[in-house]
């Protein structure tokens, strides 16, 4: 895989990295560790960092030919599973219950070589590199924190890329309009009147309505959505009753919505409300509906994947590049930046037969990376970010 010598040159130092994040992982908002190796590494390097939120880190790299510039901003997202790691590697998880089984490690490690990469050649630049060590993005919680301090101001471009299992090593997506959907979280909890089994007229069965609601609820998809549309409703956990002989008096369910547009997923969002509180209230129970916003769609702005693409180009056979990938109902927050600046979001390729697990699914506790997709990932972070700064034409 053809790759610039200063990606080669630090090949060893990116695959160390990466082990050590996946040896180590930490869930969404505990990143401690991960965040103070980041900051150990940024120190090594001369790159002055900050912290945002307790385990997100914010570094800058000032260009040597001056400040008065373009600004671009790269991201990585560092946060691990509460799973347990089932491969039998030197590099296995430390932690257990913990495991980088998305590729977050890999995001990290290929960040952090990026900007040792830059900042050799600060002189070679002017303007602003800004890197996001983000956390949480498993339960979107971590860019918006990025966002709400303002570090997207005055950026140009912001740039991400995620590993993906489905395509071999060497090979890395950029593809234009939308390529997640959007995830809400809501949570149902219905009241009803408690009374003994045997008696079930006396009482409201909770348990007998939540069922009903699951029920309804997939009407939206089904009866309400335009069929050319793409929807989810899912129902993920149900929780009721207290004994087996006792009319259940509460029921909890737990589910998520996905969707592809802000309209859409407004209509979704509002339906799922209206048909728990109206088929509660259809049996004498009552329903309260609460959302939680993880992610917005991730839709990659067309001209800035022009720009990857010709970037990728001087280095890679244009049979590399992948331009049509499929959009995927998975969520990522990086979306919340897309939201508010130019931007896109790359898929590179990790898998290889000669890597044991890195043709398992994301999430599972096989999971593992072929480190030379992460080396291409690294390429196109870098030479993207110089060419912002010194190639992109003022708009």
């Amino acid at each position: 895989m053809p790759l610039r010598s200063y990606v080669e040159e630090e090949r060893d130092y990116l695959v160390s990295m990466r082990q050590y994040f996946h040896a180590h992982p930490e869930v969404s908002l505990k990143e401690f560790n991960t965040c103070r190796k980041v900051e150990e590494e940024l120190d090594r390097f001369g790159i002055p960092h900050r912290r945002v939120g307790e385990t997100g880190v914010y570094a800058w790299i000032d260009g040597g030919k001056g400040k008065d510039g373009k600004i671009v901003a790269l991201r990585a997202d560092m946060d691990a599973l509460a799973m347990e790691d089932l491969k039998t590697v030197s590099y296995h998880s430390q932690n257990a219950g913990v495991c980088h089984a998305c590729g977050h490690d890999g995001h990290t490690a290929t960040l952090l070589t990026a900007a040792k990469i830059l900042k050799k050649k600060q002189n070679e630049f002017s303007g602003q590199i800004r890197l996001f060590f983000q956390q949480a993005e498993e339960i979107g919680q971590g860019a918006r924190l990025f966002v709400k301090e303002g570090l997207l101001d005055g950026v140009a471009r912001v740039y991400g890329a995620h590993a993906a299992s489905i395509f071999e090593s060497g090979k890395i997506s950029f593809t234009k309009g939308p390529q997640n959907a959007s995830c809400d979280y809501f949570k149902i909890t219905v009241t009803g009147k408690g009374a003994h089994v045997s008696k079930p007229h006396l009482g409201v069965d909770a348990a007998y309505v939540a069922a009903q609601i699951v029920v309804a609820l997939q009407s939206i998809v089904a009866r309400n959505t335009n069929p050319l549309e793409t929807v989810v409703v899912g129902v993920g956990v149900i929780n009721a009753g207290t004994q087996y002989n006792i009319v259940a008096e509460h029921a909890c369910l737990e589910g998520t919505t996905r969707s592809f547009s802000p309209e859409i997923r407004q209509y979704t969002n509002s339906r799922v409300t209206e048909i728990a509180k109206q088929t509660a209230a259809l049996y004498g129970a009552s329903a309260e509906v609460v959302f939680e916003d993880y992610a917005a769609p991730l839709v990659n702005n067309s001209q800035v994947v022009d720009e990857v693409t010709e970037v990728a180009k001087r280095f890679l056979p244009v049979d590399a590049i992948i331009s049509d990938r499929e959009k995927e109902l998975g969520a990522d927050d990086f979306a919340d930046y897309l939201a508010v600046t130019k931007g896109m979001y790359a898929f590179v390729g990790t898998r290889s037969p000669e890597k044991p697990g890195s043709e398992s699914a994301h999430h599972h506790g096989l999971f593992d990376m072929d480190e030379e997709g992460l080396l291409l990932s690294c390429n196109v972070y870098v030479d993207y970010a110089l060419w912002v700064l010194e190639e992109l034409d003022e708009e």
